[in-house]
């Protein structure tokens, strides 16, 4: 047994996040599992997908027992689409990915300043219609940037310009904004706890705002930019400036804005809040390891994304972590500081980053092998 090897019995927690572009997060748990147990046969382990509120957070519910449920909603640039949220005992996650994301723009296609969230409202209502009496909104991977005004409208607000005409979808025609009318909001929220959940604490405008922060991710030029950051300034002294600055308003292309000041909503943390929802700390009490991970282990990852997470809940009840990757772009000493004991990256394997993806299922297989024979002979 290596030095900082787990005692036996063993029982390991696989609960990483998906690797994005090759494997999902319940892939990630079947690969590590194969791996662990070609070294160890019949070991113990329980796998618990993981997400951090971005794309991926309703199928990490559905894989610990959520119910899946589909419904026809507003594509970001006004498609018909089939988007899915979760829901069990009352409790609904919602994923605004799954109507808004970028996933749903052709490759290489973007509408930065006309990406509208109104599907995301409409599942939001979905899941009241079912009798949800708690939501977790997960916000992130957006190709929004309208404030959340379209999920708002669908919600039954009206944005209205100087005649009394509707506003045009996204953030560019918020610009014309005269009237915010919330007054047809749906009633329910008043009874309903609504969690926005994020790993997003910016503010909605400024240097560190939605607009200038994650525009160029949704094909903002410098000057699309600028148009955003003045409509959605704009569109918060319509509605309430004193909240653009809350944490969390800058999520989804500000998105997190409209459900804070129009929807009552509360912000929390993505993974704090999915890990609680996943049941991540009576999985703990059964560990006696945990392997984290996510595609690309880098600065982004201490700042609140799920491995970071993860390795903080592991380390408060000193259950040792390790992690896999894709990509390891963190020192050792910052690993450390992280709760994370050793990582294992599929790029040591497999350099090449093109058959590194390609390949990542067999190549994870592999790297749970090593952590195995580290960790666990």
């Amino acid at each position: 047994m290596t030095d900082g090897a787990v005692s036996q019995p063993a029982r390991v927690l696989v609960a990483a996040d998906k690797f994005k572009g090759s494997l999902t997060a319940v892939q990630v748990a079947e690969r590590v599992t194969a791996g662990l147990r070609r070294v160890v046969p019949g070991l113990a382990v329980e796998a618990l997908p993981v997400a951090d509120g971005g794309d991926g957070t309703v199928a990490a519910a559905v894989a610990t027992g959520f119910e899946r449920r589909e419904v026809q909603v507003t594509g970001p640039r006004g498609e018909s689409l089939t988007a899915a949220y979760a829901l069990r005992d009352g409790t609904a996650v919602v994923e605004m990915a799954e109507a808004s994301g970028l996933q749903h723009l052709p490759a290489g296609v973007f509408a930065p300043l006309t990406a509208t969230t109104y599907g995301s409202g409409e599942l939001l209502r979905a899941a009241l219609d079912a009798g949800a009496r708690t939501i977790v909104f997960g916000v992130g991977g957006s190709a929004t940037t309208d404030g959340g005004a379209g999920m708002l409208a669908a919600l039954g607000a009206r944005f209205l310009d100087a005649s009394g005409r509707p506003v045009p979808p996204g953030g560019g025609g918020l610009r014309d904004l005269a009237t915010a009318d919330l007054s047809g909001l749906d009633a329910r929220f008043q009874d309903v706890e609504l969690i926005l959940a994020s790993d997003v604490d910016n503010p909605l405008t400024g240097p560190k705002g939605a607009p200038a922060v994650y525009g160029p991710q949704k094909g903002a030029t410098p000057e699309d930019v600028a148009v955003l950051d003045e409509a959605l300034a704009h569109y918060a002294s319509v509605l309430g400036p004193e909240q653009a600055d809350l944490p969390g308003a800058g999520a989804a292309g500000g998105l997190g804005y409209g459900a804070l000041v129009a929807l009552g909503a509360s912000f929390r943390p993505g993974i704090e809040v999915m890990l609680d929802v996943l049941g991540f700390a009576r999985a703990l009490e059964r560990a006696t390891l945990v392997i984290t991970g996510e595609g690309s282990l880098d600065q982004q990852t201490l700042h609140g994304k799920a491995p970071a997470g993860v390795a903080a809940a592991a380390r408060a009840r000193d259950i040792e972590v390790v992690a896999v990757c894709g990509r390891l772009a963190l020192p050792p000493e910052a690993l450390g500081h992280a709760g994370i004991r050793r990582a294992y990256a599929l790029t040591a394997i497999e350099p090449d980053p093109a058959k590194c993806m390609a390949e990542a299922g067999p190549l994870l297989e592999r790297a749970a092998e090593s952590i195995a024979q580290d960790f666990l002979t």
